[in-house]
């Protein structure tokens, strides 16, 4: 069972069974020896509060916590004094164009690669100085899948739940559990390789749930799944987060699924956390709060009718999309109703008057630029014929 407090006062503290993977909670000061049951399974078991430890139910509510980040691949900064907090419970997107250090910064959270400096805490522990307690608590669904193709689905969630030392009849309970939650139990017993790719995916993630972690982290999880797939695994997320609490950190370049998914995104650009704020207020980075945008639909649409619109002080453009369509930027508050007058004024015949938000991509593009981006693996691997997750191979350095 594990531990965890740094408070002299009594504190509620976290405990996760080691038989059936449940986490418990139970009162205890620093250094104190505690007898615990398994409100489960109903293990007995003794723990003592460790001193000096950081309490994965601190005060401030954080699930992670990342203090001037940094990672260096020789004379190349690929994360770059990053500072954030992800709090417990929530979604919280990462975005970035390709090669901006997202994975690397996932990469270092989950501890498999070491940070060049700067700190961080993922449930409670210290990446560098706790690494193995930091792996108890998280589940990861990488960029690439991690599984067997000979196996069976059912063989995947049992040979991974066996890293945690889940006992049999826990783990089997749970893969039933884990299976029906995706809604693959008649397909358990097949192998990998006969399944689709957003079957495949649906037991990606859920090999990541298999300890039940209180922190999962998903490295575009969608990428590559046709729209009925990737539906599902959106739905799979929100279930997740909102039926387990399980906090959340995502992935994507699929701006859209990020506005609906996530309650606060992070945009970083060459290493630098560049915008981090809720969905609605990034698009207030490209709009300004008194900024709209219309689109406009007349259908007896003449030239003297937009020269009238383009004569009013808070139009800043207007664009003709097609003989009946406008798009109008404008500067104030009230501008709608102004725009409505003018048009009635001239005759106009309006057909449909539509207020055009900005979208998480016009924030993104403003932020980082057009200009697209190119990224080269880190760890290049066989393209030959495996059964499981890729070998790396040795790869001739050119002078």
């Amino acid at each position: 069972m594990t531990e965890n407090s740094t408070q002299a006062m009594k504190i509620t503290n976290n405990f996760k069974c080691p038989r059936c993977g449940t986490i418990g909670t139970y009162d205890g000061l620093p250094g104190e020896p505690r007898m615990v049951t398994c409100a489960s399974c109903g293990l007995n078991g003794r723990v003592t509060i460790a001193k000096g430890t950081i309490s994965t139910n601190s005060t401030n509510g954080n699930a992670i916590e990342i203090a001037h980040l940094k990672k260096a691949f020789g004379d190349f900064t690929a994360v770059d004094d990053v500072s954030f907090s992800v709090k417990k419970g929530e979604i919280f997107g990462l975005l970035g164009p390709n090669g901006a250090g997202k994975s690397t910064i996932i990469r270092m959270l989950c501890t498999l690669s070491t940070p060049t400096g700067g700190s961080a805490t993922v449930a409670g522990y210290d990446i560098k100085k706790q690494d193995n307690k930091v792996r108890e608590h998280i589940g990861l669904v990488s960029e690439k899948m991690i599984m067997y193709d000979e196996l069976t689905a059912r063989e995947n969630l049992k040979l991974f739940g066996k890293l945690y030392n889940l006992p049999d009849h826990n783990l089997n309970k749970r893969i039933d559990e884990l299976l029906n939650l995706v809604r693959m139990e008649k397909w358990a017993d097949q192998r990998i390789k006969t399944f689709s790719t957003g079957m495949k995916q649906r037991i990606n993630v859920i090999r990541a749930l298999v300890n039940q972690p209180e922190i999962l982290f998903l490295d575009e999880p969608t990428l590559g799944l046709d729209p009925q797939s990737t539906a599902e695994i959106r739905e799979l997320i929100r279930r997740i987060n909102v039926e387990n609490g399980t906090t959340i950190i995502l992935t994507t370049h699929i701006m859209g699924e990020a506005d609906m998914l996530c309650k606060r995104i992070g945009i970083i650009d060459h290493g630098k956390i560049v915008a981090l704020d809720t969905s609605a207020n990034l698009k207030k980075l490209v709009s300004g709060t008194d900024n709209s945008a219309f689109q406009i639909e007349v259908s007896n649409l003449e030239p003297r009718m937009m020269s009238s619109l383009q004569s009013l002080g808070f139009v800043k453009s207007l664009v003709q999309e097609d003989p009946t369509h406008l798009i109008i930027r404008t500067n104030g508050n009230d501008a709608f109703d102004k725009i409505i007058d003018n048009l009635r004024t001239n005759d106009a015949k309006v057909m449909m008057m539509k207020n055009l938000e900005p979208s998480l991509e016009d924030v993104f593009l403003h932020l980082t630029g057009r200009e697209a981006r190119e990224k080269v693996s880190e760890n290049p691997v066989s393209s030959g014929p495996r059964h499981g997750p890729g070998r790396r191979r040795r790869v001739a350095r050119v002078r």
